[in-house]
């Protein structure tokens, strides 16, 4: 492993998200942020970065992706993202079949993404276990912030059509609800059996821990209906409800807004590719966060190139959001969902020096990436002259 340097950024335009921005520095020591502002102090002995007035961020962080088990230009070697032999797997880990060498994590640093939650994919009902993991790193169990982070399930179309075609249940909407309410009682019903009695069985492991509201539940689900049925089966079994996608839920956003709900919207910038999709607009992220509802924006990667994750958020500020709530839809709101704020999504004392370096405000499309660490090593570097970016290597 390389050694965390210490160091400070100095002369830099400091955005720590969950407080003002300000003129200042930021001091890191050991791979954490030991200090920042215009009073923090240079202890001896730590290098001095020049920023130049150039500002500094929070690595940015994206809650729902499937980096690594879904990779970009492999074709059926690199998709690992659905095993739809059955319509529940929830015991199937994304920790499994994440490869930290695909190309993806290159450009989630290049983005100035420093944490991810992967996720299983929607073809099931019910997918399996989420993880929360840094993007850099030489194996997966190295970059683990939070495991497992969810329980990944699938409402609408793509649960119907996938084992429609396979001619078994579910292919309706109703027959998905079914399979969930079925699934959760019988773990329940496991549950309940005094220890000594129980059989080995890790689907109902992992629901139970949805049940007992361990970790929660990430519910995939885009017109307002299946968002209705969302909500109506987490106040049937009283789990923690994410919403995933989310792509009608502006249409409700006073429902979801009064249950307190966290809604992860996106991908923004997709077509219309299905029935459900259709209605899908950049406003909606305004238009939830107006209403009180814990908005984080999402990629999907690889639906929506992950270093396109700042650009979906200058999007939503050009229809109307608040940058500052923008800038917490791409760092703080996604750490508190994935279980994780206490390290990561902001600039504080004490927590991961996951630190970017950008060339202006983020949510000027024309500015970018010019340094990113994580843990307080640079893991990746941008040459202003030849145009170029570097990703150190992960050993």
């Amino acid at each position: 492993m390389v050694a965390e340097r210490n160091y400070v950024i100095d002369n830099a335009h400091l955005v720590p998200v969950t407080s003002a921005p300000v003129e200042g520095r930021i001091v890191v020591t050991e791979g954490r942020i030991a200090a920042l502002g215009a009073e923090a102090e240079i202890p001896a002995g730590h290098e001095v970065i020049d920023a130049a007035g150039r500002w500094v961020l929070p690595g940015l962080v994206d809650a729902h992706v499937h980096l690594g088990v879904h990779e970009e230009g492999e074709g059926w070697a690199g998709a690992d993202v659905n095993e739809t032999t059955d319509p529940v797997t929830a015991a199937a880990r994304a920790l499994d079949a994440i490869n930290p060498t695909e190309v993806g994590f290159d450009d989630a640093l290049a983005g100035g993404i420093t944490s991810v939650n992967v996720n299983p994919g929607s073809a099931n009902p019910i997918g399996g276990l989420a993880v929360a993991i840094k993007t850099h790193g030489r194996i997966v169990d190295e970059m683990v912030l939070r495991s497992p982070s969810g329980l990944k399930a699938a409402l609408g179309e793509n649960p119907k059509r996938v084992y429609g075609e396979q001619k078994k249940t579910p292919n309706t909407r109703l027959g998905v609800a079914m399979t969930m309410r079925k699934a959760f009682t019988e773990a329940r019903r496991w549950a309940e059996k005094p220890q000594g009695e129980r059989d080995a069985d890790l689907i109902s492991e992992a629901l139970v821990k949805v049940l007992d509201r361990e970790i929660p539940w990430r519910q995939h689900c885009h017109r307002a209906d299946d968002i209705a049925t969302a909500i109506r089966l987490a106040d049937e079994f009283g789990y923690e409800l994410v919403l995933d996608h989310g792509t009608e839920s502006y249409k409700i956003a006073d429902v979801i807004a009064a249950r307190g709900i966290p809604v992860l919207y996106g991908p923004m910038i997709v077509s219309r590719s299905k029935v459900e999709v259709r209605d899908r607009t950049a406003a909606a992220p305004r238009i939830l966060s107006e209403a009180g509802v814990k908005v984080s924006l999402i990629t999907d990667h690889p639906v929506v190139p992950i270093d396109f994750l700042m650009h979906q958020a200058a999007l939503a500020v050009r229809e109307g959001m608040d940058p500052a709530e923008a800038l917490k839809a791409v760092t703080i709101n996604p750490a508190e969902v994935i279980g994780a704020a206490e390290r990561i999504g902001s600039l504080e004392v004490g927590k991961d020096a996951d630190v970017v370096l950008w060339s202006g405000d983020p949510l000027d499309t024309r500015n970018r990436v010019l340094r990113t660490w994580i843990d307080g090593r640079e893991v990746y570097s941008y040459d202003e002259q030849t145009r170029t970016g570097t990703v150190l290597e992960r050993w």
